[in-house]
């Protein structure tokens, strides 16, 4: 039985170049690429050999709560604590740093959280 899959992960933000630049690095030099709707906007999407790509669309609201949806991240050939410093370098801020949970709460530069986790 065919079933969908899912295409991309898309996100609102007020400036999708930078922001697809950050996770484009974030995730280790993936492919960026942009595109115009038909409306006249420009959307940057990451893409990814394996999985569903990040596309960055703009929106002209500001984000006021918590995400209802986020990405959990896991290093790949780093612990998790140098991992959560090359993010800051980039451009993340840490939110949150809970002693008893194994994830470290950061936002990406427009705000979005997402989660990194020890290495699996």
């Amino acid at each position: 039985m065919t079933a969908a899959r899912i295409l991309a992960v898309a996100v609102d933000c007020h400036r999708p170049e930078p922001l697809a630049e950050f996770w484009a690095a974030a995730m280790g030099g993936a492919k960026t690429r942009s595109w115009t709707d038909s409306h006249g906007r420009t959307y940057h999407q990451v893409d990814f050999d394996d999985g569903p790509a990040l596309l960055f669309q703009p929106v002209p609201e500001e984000k006021t709560v918590k995400n209802r949806l986020h990405l959990d991240l896991t290093p790949v050939g780093r612990d998790q604590r140098s991992e959560v410093e090359r993010l800051v370098v980039l451009g993340a801020k840490v939110l949150a740093d809970p002693p008893d949970d194994p994830w470290i709460v950061l936002a990406d530069p427009e705000g979005n959280e997402f989660c990194v986790l020890p290495p699996r």
